[in-house]
């Protein structure tokens, strides 16, 4: 009985989720500008990015110069929303993503329209930040 007892426990240990939820495309990308224009922590920024994007986001150390020189964009008061990505039903078999975030908020104490697009790449099943793609233009 104890054997059985010893093997049930086994078998749900074996069987229970991972700790970290594993987040989708939409929420990485939200999260990241989310650290970045609202919260204003690049720390917090990190952990959405690769390596390689890590480096540059600790070169620039605070949340106001990753918007102007990683972003290429300054605001305040940001509210933001997905305005477009480039998977649909088949995301499972897909290991890159592009993903366009339309952000609303001031720039220069104006009301200000803009979008920035960046890739991801899935590693195991987690996405993460490997590139800001460059812009050609602002929507106002």
């Amino acid at each position: 009985m104890k054997i059985i007892a010893l093997l049930s426990l086994l078998f749900l240990a074996g069987c229970s989720p991972d700790s970290a939820p594993t987040r989708t495309p939409e929420q990485v990308s939200l999260g990241f500008f989310h650290a970045i224009y609202v919260e204003r922590d690049v720390n917090k920024a990190k952990q959405f990015v690769n390596e390689p994007m890590k480096e540059v986001l600790s070169h620039y150390y605070i949340a106001s110069a990753v918007q102007r020189h990683v972003l290429n964009l300054s605001m305040t008061e940001v509210t933001m929303q997905i305005e477009e990505i480039d998977i649909d039903f088949f995301r499972k078999f897909t290991d890159d993503v592009t993903v366009i975030v339309k952000m609303q908020g001031l720039k220069g104490g104006e009301a200000w329209i803009d979008d920035r697009t960046i890739r991801l790449h899935k590693i195991g099943s987690r996405w993460e930040i490997t590139e800001v793609l460059l812009e050609k233009g602002n929507l106002n």
